[in-house]
């Protein structure tokens, strides 16, 4: 059985970033991984590094050795063991079973087909209408399972981005904590690493800004500590898409990763100077750990950047 926490009590800050190994690290990884880590770092905090590889079939070992690489390369140190999602399926069920037994979390049998016609969420997932909520329909066997969100709206205090609220029974519906190919989902994974690796300050993306309320709901449901959350403006290409493996966002160059990371200070608003972009990695962290301020960082929620460039 995997302990309720892996690490000891959590100092005044702890931190993590927690890339997805879908490909390579890009340039928007980057940002959100140096955003968090110069936090941290400025708060006199640890940094803690966790591979979300939950979805497994998308995420190939190989990939997440990958970026391990292009982290270090980049000068990234961080505190304490890698943590790996695939390997916690046990810590996962353990959290279901007791949403199950609290009547929290319920059997579905929906398909995506099925729910293609539901209104969209925010974040452009479908909001479920409850077909499943009071019982399977006659003859349908479960493909999933659902976590029974309250008619109620949560709202928190984002660091960068401001008060935020979301009624989740309108705005998400009743959402999905184990999938119909038997992998679980995201918003139990995330939930279950932040509060067992003591997690005290989240700095991420704000792509996954509307995934924190139910983030939110679900540590309540649990009994678990919230943390508190800070938003970095997400990169976007000249389309106006975020940098993805979709959208053919290049690898950081590993041989010469100081351009890029001088492109990612300079894109969280801290000014650096036109010499630091050709400057040693080691001399790149210390100017850039002594001179962070988050309070520089722009609040908007995206933005077009020169990645790679200088």
């Amino acid at each position: 059985m995997v302990s309720m926490r892996l690490m000891p009590p959590s100092p005044i800050y702890r931190g993590r970033f927690a890339p997805s190994p879908t490909g390579p690290l890009h340039f928007g990884s980057l940002v959100a991984a140096l955003g968090s880590c110069l936090e941290a770092r400025g708060q006199g905090g640890e940094w803690l590094l966790r591979i979300e590889d939950v979805d497994e079939p998308r995420c190939p070992p190989v990939v997440a050795e990958d970026i391990l690489r292009t982290l270090e390369a980049c000068g990234f140190a961080w505190d304490g063991e890698v943590l790996w999602q695939s390997r916690r399926t046990e810590r996962y069920h353990e959290l279901l079973r007791q949403l199950q037994e609290d009547g929290r979390a319920y059997p579905c049998a929906c398909t995506r087909r099925e729910l293609a016609d539901s209104q969209l969420a925010p974040d452009g997932a479908h909001v479920y209408p409850g077909t499943c909520r009071d019982g399977l329909p006659p003859g349908r066997e479960a493909r999933a399972w659902r976590l029974r969100v309250d008619d109620v709206v949560v709202p928190f205090d984002d660091a960068l981005q401001g008060h935020v609220a979301q009624d989740l029974a309108r705005d998400v519906g009743d959402f999905v904590l184990l999938r119909a190919d038997g992998y679980f989902a995201y918003q139990l994974a995330v939930v279950a690493d932040d509060a067992d690796q003591g997690i005290t300050h989240v700095v991420r993306g704000a792509d996954l800004l509307d995934s924190t309320p139910r983030q939110i709901f679900l540590q309540r449901r649990l009994g678990l500590p919230t943390p508190a959350y800070a938003h970095l403006p997400v990169v976007v290409n000249a389309a106006g898409e975020k940098l993805s493996k979709q959208t053919l966002a290049p690898a950081i160059d590993r041989v010469a990763p100081v351009p890029a990371l001088y492109a990612a200070l300079r894109f969280l608003g801290q000014a650096p100077p036109a010499e630091l972009a050709h400057v040693p990695v080691s001399e790149f962290w210390q100017w850039a750990q002594a001179a962070w301020d988050m309070a520089r960082v722009p609040h908007r929620r995206a933005a077009s950047a020169d990645f790679g460039n200088t």
